[in-house]
């Protein structure tokens, strides 16, 4: 089972529906596919519960480029990623050995 490109609805752009993500939903015995990318999903999630779209930030992810919607407000002290290469990030960080 390859990983998918998928379309949102939300905002047009293509997104990817990984294996993991797919095995994720088999598991819990999920039967429809995402429409939404990730950041599309946090926007409507926060639409549903108004205190979490208040805190809401848009900011630039540091490694790629791409827009970040973030559930907190963007200081600019720390560096702010996307999903992906937060994602990216995190597991890199997981390999490499401690001091």
């Amino acid at each position: 089972m390859p990983d998918m490109i998928l379309h949102c609805i939300g905002c047009g752009g293509e997104f990817i529906f990984s294996v993991a993500e797919q095995t994720f939903f088999a598991q819990r015995k999920l039967q429809n596919i995402p429409k939404r990318c990730h950041n599309c999903r946090v926007l409507e999630k926060a639409k549903r519960t108004t205190s979490i779209f208040n805190s809401l930030s848009q900011a630039f992810c540091e490694a790629c480029g791409a827009v970040a919607i973030v559930p907190f407000k963007a200081k600019g002290h720390k560096p702010i990623y996307c999903a992906d290469c937060f994602a990216a990030t995190k597991q890199q960080q997981e390999k490499s050995p401690k001091p």
